[in-house]
C-alpha cells in the first residue's frame, strides 16, 4: 500500500478540488496539504525501497504479467522523492506568482493532475500504461501553458502538444511492435520474452520507434524544437516545474527501456544514442548563447544538459548509469530553481530579457547569490552538486576509452559557464535600470518591502539552493543512492523476480 500512497494522495486531492471548482481558497488548502503529503509518502517509499527492496503491487490483485503492475526500485523512487521536492517548491511559489484568475480556472487541480501523471509514469510497470501516464501528464501539461489564453501562450501549447501528439503516435506503433512480437506488455516479461525473439530486426524496429517517441518528451535532438518555443510562456511556477521534471519524464522511460528491454543490440542501438547525446549537448548550448531572453537561455540548457544525461546511458557501464541518474536529480532541483530566480528578477525589472536587466548585485545580494549557486551547479563548477554529476560521467567515459564524448562534454560544460556568465553580467552585475533607480531613490526601503512582498517566491528558491549545495557538499548519500539504482538497472534479475514473484 505504501506504494500506491503517492498516487492515491494526489488523485484524491485533484478530485476534491474539482468538487470546490467555485472555492480556490479551499482548493489552495487542499492542493498545499496534499503536496506535503506526496512529499512524506515520497520519503517513506524511498526509505522502504532502499533499505527492504524493491517494492510491487498488482492492481485488482490480478497475477503479473495480466495484470496493472506498479514497481518501484530505487531509481523510480528517487525520482518520486525529487518530484515530490520541486513540487513543494513550486506550490509555495505559485501562491504569489499565480494570479487570481487562474487559480479561478482550475490552476490547483490541474496542477495535481500533472504531478500525478508524473508519478504514474515512474511507478508503473506496463508499458501501455506508461502511454495513458503519459497522457495524462501531456493533457494536464498542455492546460497549464495555455491557462490565461494569452498569445504567447496559445501558440506555445499549440506547439508543444502538436510535437507530443506526434511523440504518442511513435510510441503506440512500437507498442504494437513489442506486443506482436512477444505476446505481453508487462515491461518484467518483456525482458524475459524478447530474449526469445528470433527476429532481433523487429526489436530494433520496436526500439527505434521508442527511440522517436521518448526523444520528442526528452527534447533529444533533432527532435528539441518544441521546448523552447513553449517552456518561456506560462507563469514560472509552471515553467519551473515543467522545466524540470517533464523531459525528465521522457529521460527515465528511455533509460529504463534501454536497461530492462532493448539490450540485444547496443552495437548500434547505444552507439546511437552516444552521437545523440553528444549533439544534443552542443546543439543545445549554442541555442543559450544566441539568445538575450533569460527563460529561453534556461530552456536551450535543459536540452543541452539532457545530453549529458543520455550520455551516461548510451556509455552503458555502472558508473555511467549511477552518473546519469545523480545528474537527473541534480538538474531537476537546478533547473527548477533557475527559472524561478528568472521570476523574480522579472518581479524587480519587469523584463526577461537580460539587456533590461541590472543592479540585483546592487540592490538584491541575496537573490544574486542564490542564482550563483544555481548558475556555477549547472556548469559544474566545484564542489556543488553539478561538478560531482559531470566528474562521474566523465570518469565513466574515459574508463572504456571514450575521449570524444568526454571531450564534447568538458567543451559544453565552459560555454555553460560562459552562458552564466553573460546572464550574471547583465541582469546582476551591471549597473541597473533607471526604473529600479527611481524605485529605490524614491522608497528608502524598496529592497526590504520587496524581499517582505515576495517572501513566497523567495523561500522556495533559498529551499532548492540549499538542496544543491546540500548535496555539493555531502554527495556520498545520493551517490550510494545512484550507484544501488545503477547496479538494479544493469543486472535487472531482482526487478524481474520482484515483479514476476519468481524464487
Amino acid at each position: 500500500m505504501v506504494l500506491f500512497n503517492p498516487i492515491l494522495i494526489l488523485i484524491l486531492a485533484a478530485i476534491l478540488c474539482m468538487l470546490f471548482w467555485v472555492k480556490p481558497q479551499i482548493q489552495k488548502i487542499i492542493t498545499i496539504s496534499a503536496i506535503f503529503l506526496f512529499f512524506a509518502s515520497a520519503v517513506r517509499l524511498t526509505y522502504l525501497v532502499t533499505t527492504e527492496g524493491i517494492q510491487t503491487v498488482q492492481a485488482g490483485e490480478w497475477p503479473s504479467p495480466f495484470g496493472i503492475t506498479f514497481v518501484a526500485d530505487t531509481f523510480s523512487a528517487l525520482m518520486v522523492l525529487v518530484t515530490s521536492l520541486v513540487s513543494v517548491a513550486c506550490i509555495i511559489y505559485a501562491l504569489e506568482n499565480i494570479d487570481k484568475s487562474r487559480k479561478a480556472k482550475g490552476f490547483y487541480p490541474i496542477f495535481l493532475f500533472m504531478i500525478f501523471g508524473v508519478t504514474g509514469a515512474f511507478l508503473t510497470g506496463d508499458v501501455f500504461n506508461l502511454y495513458v501516464w503519459f497522457e495524462v501528464m501531456l493533457v494536464s501539461s498542455f492546460v497549464l501553458i495555455s491557462l490565461g489564453s494569452g498569445k504567447a501562450q496559445l501558440e506555445g501549447s499549440v506547439k508543444y502538444v502538436i510535437l507530443n501528439f506526434l511523440a504518442s503516435c511513435f510510441f503506440l506503433v512500437g507498442v504494437g511492435l513489442l506486443y506482436k512480437i512477444t505476446g505481453t506488455l508487462n515491461m518484467a516479461a518483456l525482458s524475459v520474452k524478447i530474449k526469445e525473439v528470433e527476429e532481433p530486426g523487429m526489436i530494433t524496429l520496436s526500439a527505434l520507434f521508442f527511440f522517436l517517441s521518448f526523444g520528442i518528451k526528452a527534447a533529444l535532438f533533432p527532435l528539441f524544437f518544441w521546448l523552447p518555443a513553449s517552456y518561456h510562456t506560462p507563469p514560472l511556477a509552471i515553467s519551473g516545474l515543467m522545466a524540470g521534471l517533464l523531459t525528465k519524464v521522457g529521460v527515465y522511460a528511455m533509460i529504463r527501456f534501454f536497461t530492462l528491454i532493448f539490450t540485444h543490440d547496443t552495437a548500434f542501438t547505444h552507439q546511437l544514442l552516444l552521437i545523440v547525446a553528444g549533439l544534443t549537448m552542443l546543439v543545445g548550448v549554442l541555442g543559450a548563447i544566441a539568445h538575450n531572453d533569460f527563460r529561453k537561455i534556461l530552456s536551450f540548457h535543459i536540452i543541452s544538459q539532457i545530453g549529458y544525461m543520455i550520455m551516461g546511458l548510451a556509455l552503458f557501464t555502472p558508473l555511467a548509469l549511477a552518473g546519469a541518474i545523480f545528474y537527473i536529480i541534480h538538474h531537476i532541483i537546478v533547473k527548477t530553481n533557475l527559472f524561478l530566480i528568472s521570476g523574480l528578477t522579472k518581479s524587480i525589472n519587469g523584463s526577461f530579457q537580460i539587456k533590461s536587466n541590472g543592479g540585483i548585485y546592487d540592490y538584491f545580494p541575496l537573490i544574486s547569490v542564490l542564482f550563483v549557486v544555481a548558475a556555477f551547479s549547472l556548469a559544474g563548477i566545484p564542489p556543488l552538486s553539478g561538478f560531482w554529476a559531470k566528474f562521474i560521467l566523465v570518469k565513466a567515459g574515459m574508463e572504456i576509452h571514450q575521449e570524444v564524448i568526454v571531450g564534447i562534454s568538458l567543451l559544453v560544460g565552459l560555454l555553460t559557464l560562459f552562458s552564466m556568465t553573460k546572464i550574471w553580467t547583465a541582469v546582476f552585475w551591471a549597473k541597473g535600470t533607471k526604473k529600479l533607480e527611481m524605485l529605490v531613490s524614491s522608497e528608502n526601503h524598496f529592497q526590504n518591502s520587496f524581499l517582505k512582498e515576495k517572501y513566497l517566491m523567495i523561500i522556495p528558491v533559498i529551499f532548492l539552493a540549499m538542496i544543491t549545495l546540500w548535496i555539493g557538499f555531502f554527495p556520498n548519500l545520493l551517490l550510494d543512492l545512484a550507484i544501488q539504482a545503477s547496479d538494479q538497472l544493469i543486472q535487472p534479475d531482482d526487478y524481474i523476480n520482484a515483479v514476476l514473484k519468481r524464487n
